[in-house]
């Protein structure tokens, strides 16, 4: 595997955007934005999806990733974005977006168990292991649709910054930026019309 802390592009050392640490759904997603010089894709090989699976627990890092698994992947995350999309328009997705999400979810899965800790009993949901990587879709499904239809899917929304295409999760009504970067890019755009303007 590579040394990730020497080799990494300078891109995958952002700040997650709200609402990434409780949802890797949202973290997916957001695996495909854009920057100055162009869009960037995590994702945008076998290689790369490996290590973000591994880097999310969701995989481990023995098992390998074939490229069904990996165009799998790409097409859960587009879904997603589509889903998440449908949401913030209060419009109907496509219906192969929920079918692409409800078959992840088929994939591996989760079977209910009861788990016993110090704080007493509880219930503990165990996916279906035989297939690692379909059962990191099959996480990944059911985090987008625990989301989606939780407390705080009112806050999740997409980055109001031209070109950003982050969703997060707004941490108050008034909030339109995934990050301060984004805001503070849009501040100085409109600065910079105010001048020209003049």
């Amino acid at each position: 595997m590579r040394d990730v802390d020497h080799e990494a592009p300078v891109y995958l050392h952002q700040l997650p955007v709200p609402g990434e640490e409780r949802y890797l759904s949202l973290a997916l997603v957001n695996t495909r934005f854009a920057l100055s010089h162009g869009t960037v894709d995590l994702l945008d090989d076998t290689e790369a999806a490996h290590l973000w699976l591994v880097r999310h627990g969701l995989l481990p890092d023995r098992v390998t990733l074939n490229g069904r698994q990996h165009g799998r992947l790409l097409g859960l995350r587009e879904a997603l974005r589509a889903l998440f999309e449908a949401y913030g328009t209060q419009g109907q997705p496509a219906a192969e977006d929920l079918a692409t999400l409800n078959a992840a979810l088929a994939a591996a899965p989760s079977t209910p168990r009861l788990a016993w800790t110090a704080d007493g009993p509880h219930r503990a949901d165990a996916p279906d292991t035989a297939n690692p990587a379909a059962a990191a879709l099959s996480l990944l499904a059911e985090d987008a649709t625990d989301l989606l239809t939780g407390g705080e899917a009112e806050q999740l929304t997409e980055c109001a910054a031209r070109g950003c295409a982050r969703w997060f999760l707004r941490s108050h009504a008034a909030r339109r930026w995934c990050t301060t970067k984004c805001g503070n890019r849009v501040r100085a755009a409109r600065a910079y019309e105010a001048r020209k303007a003049r």
